[in-house]
């Protein structure tokens, strides 16, 4: 097919009263790019290789209602395209973000009508997450009977924001953020396209780092910078300075709410719950240069020293509270060193989560047990009446005991099992509270066997 046609048949693949095709010099290179058939599509090989998902799909000409799960520019919108052309069905595009109600019901009656017709209707809305549960469930029907084949594209995870209903009805495929490899040959067939002169290795990488797996970045990118090259003719190579040029200070790409977000503070906790600093301190650099609020990376700092290290080192607490004033005080970039200061002491202090499993345990009693009432003898007894009642009678003052310890005394609602919720590791400082602990309880058994 000759590169400087249209992929695509735009009457095809867009909803109804779309404007005509732009003309060529004014569409992307990305657009322009688009394969037009299954061979052309960059990476997903996991879906699209021999005998794999997808592939078969394809090749029996058998759609199903699915789930385009993956970041952006991976080929979501192109795995549905095609899909479509192969089976010669009827192509509807919603966008999630600007469709309503009204636009899903256009989209059934077209489809009745082309039934009709005796074609297939397949209906792609991109960003189905954004759609509410009632625009979600004003497919359901038509899925279910079969008036078209439903695709679904998302960044976010479908588990969190597609509606069960729909979930069970459509099977969710993931898509994968593209490698340097794919990365490589996309800009070579750009390069071709373009007829631009080549880039220097260093250039190359830098480019495919800053798209950071999405196709379509890489080729905006590209476009852009060739189209500076292409101003001066004696130019042969485009270099790293030019690309800087061109790209000016963008950032890599980075969700701030969705699961590359959570994945990547996921990643900080474990490597601070895993004592490796260097990786520790990778992570940290990750979030900070996408974009995330340094205060939630302070807040997390302190999470993860109350869950993970605790009473083995009780400093830990202290300096992520320091850390997180000392942001406030500075701000970014400065303050950003005090998270790391925090975030690398974390990782290195001796590790427990005692007092937060023992802490987790209380609550699930608490929740389970129901209210039992406070023993007399641990009852407040401010008045007169109180105490003729009997609260606090029979209290031992434990700073009037032997070593300022009641030994034998229990402070737990009466039938309730003595229960031990907190067992301390032997590391850190929980190993000298470990020895004091097993002393009390040792002189509690004595006292109650003495009874």
């Amino acid at each position: 097919m000759d590169a400087q046609e249209p992929l695509f048949d735009a009457d095809s693949v867009l909803p109804p009263d779309t404007a005509a095709p732009l003309p060529e010099g004014s569409v992307p290179l990305a657009e322009r790019m688009r394969p037009s058939m299954l061979d052309e599509v960059a990476g997903q090989a996991h879906l699209l290789g021999p005998g794999r998902p997808l592939r078969v799909a394809f090749e029996s000409a058998h759609l199903h209602s699915m789930i385009l799960w993956g970041p952006p520019g991976v080929g979501k919108t192109t795995l549905a395209r095609l899909m479509a052309c192969a089976v010669d069905a009827d192509f509807i595009v919603l966008s999630a973000v600007l469709a309503g109600v009204k636009d899903i019901r256009d989209a059934v009656e077209r489809a009745k009508a082309t039934r009709r017709g005796g074609r297939a209707t397949v209906v792609f809305v991109d960003e189905v997450h954004r759609f509410n549960k009632a625009q979600q469930d004003a497919f359901l029907p038509h899925v279910e009977s079969g008036l078209f084949t439903f695709i679904g594209a998302t960044t976010e995870n479908p588990s969190f924001e597609v509606n069960s209903a729909l979930l069970s009805r459509a099977t969710v495929h993931v898509l994968k953020s593209l490698q340097n490899e794919d990365l490589a040959a996309l800009l070579q067939r750009a390069q071709a396209l373009l007829q631009a002169v080549p880039l220097t290795d260093a250039a190359r990488e830098r480019l495919m780092a800053h798209a950071d797996g999405d196709a379509r970045r890489l080729l905006n990118a590209y476009e852009n910078v060739a189209g500076l090259a292409a101003r001066d003719a004696a130019l042969t190579q485009i270099d790293e300075p030019l690309l800087e040029q061109a790209l000016g200070e963008q950032l890599r790409r980075y969700d701030k709410s969705g699961d590359q977000f959570y994945d990547a503070i996921s990643a900080l906790h474990k490597s601070v719950r895993g004592s490796d600093p260097d990786a520790t301190l990778y992570w940290l650099a990750r979030m900070l240069d996408g974009g995330v609020d340094p205060r939630y990376v302070a807040r997390r700092l302190l999470r993860m020293a109350s869950e993970d290290i605790g009473l083995a080192d009780p400093r830990a607490l202290h300096l992520a509270v320091d850390a997180a004033e000392v942001y406030e005080r500075l701000g970014s970039p400065e303050g950003e060193l005090a998270l790391a200061q925090a975030a690398v002491y974390l990782a290195m202090a001796p590790k427990s989560n005692a007092v937060y499993v023992a802490w987790n345990a209380a609550r699930e009693l608490v929740r389970s047990d129901g209210t039992r009432p406070v023993p007399e003898h641990l009852r407040n007894a401010p008045t007169r009446l109180m105490k003729q009642l009997g609260h606090g009678a029979g209290y031992r003052y434990a700073h009037d005991e032997a070593g300022g310890f009641a030994a034998g005394e229990n402070y737990l609602p009466e039938g309730l099992p003595r229960t031990r919720f907190y067992e301390p590791v032997s590391r850190g400082l929980e190993l000298r509270i470990g020895e004091r602990l097993a002393e009390l309880r040792a002189l509690n058994a004595a006292a109650v066997k003495s009874r």
